[in-house]
């Protein structure tokens, strides 16, 4: 659907390629300055999420877990919460949802997000492009800018690094992948009961 924008290097390819090659003995991963997040710096609890815009599991967990979070840990200041951006396929897609995302701002940086998750539906029906130029309009980001936003150069290779560290480095394999506080999250929260029993389990072993 963006074949007419060149703008996914060779590299891109080889870092969702590199998902299945991802160490399981990484150290805990920590939140980075070009990571995007949000929350009191001061929170007891770190939570870093890894996704993937074109991710239906993750669009899932955006939809049904995410709300809780933000409402009940993030707002009120128990829970520092940081996104980690991966690419899985179709790349082409995932990588563009978080250049515009990045081109709007960090003040709509997590609304871009949360937009582009909640369109996934509709990305069955017809071409993506369209939607996501429609999300990018909402936000800022008029056709000509989200046009540049994906012929950036030093954006796609910023996106295809981020993507390459979260598995090379943290051997993450698989999106939605979360860590509390430093230790994997072995099954998804699935309910916000699971939430509040994940939070609690990492609130037990101590802050961050």
């Amino acid at each position: 659907m963006l074949s007419r924008r060149p703008f996914i290097a060779a590299a891109l390819v080889a870092a969702t390629a590199m998902l299945a090659a991802a160490s399981a003995s990484a150290a805990p991963p920590v939140r980075l300055p070009d990571d995007m997040s949000m929350g009191s710096p001061k929170a007891k609890i770190e939570v870093i999420e890894y996704a993937s815009l074109s991710c239906p599991h993750c669009a899932h967990f955006n939809e049904t877990i995410f709300p809780v979070l933000k409402a009940k840990y993030i707002d009120t200041g128990k829970v520092r919460y940081t996104l980690k951006e991966m690419l899985t396929q179709p790349a082409t897609v995932a990588a563009a949802g978080f250049l515009m995302a990045r081109c709007a701002g960090p003040d709509k940086y997590f609304k871009v997000v949360d937009e582009v998750f909640r369109s996934q539906p509709r990305w069955q029906t017809g071409s993506i492009k369209p939607i996501l130029e429609e999300i990018g309009a909402a936000n800022g980001v008029d056709a000509a800018k989200f046009a540049a936003c994906l012929q950036d150069q030093a954006a796609i290779d910023a996106v295809t690094a981020r993507a390459q560290r979260a598995s090379e480095q943290d051997g993450v394999d698989s999106t939605p992948t979360l860590f509390i506080n430093g230790q994997r999250v072995a099954d998804i929260p699935q309910t916000p009961a699971d939430l509040d029993a994940a939070i609690a389990a990492a609130t037990k072993r101590g802050g961050r």
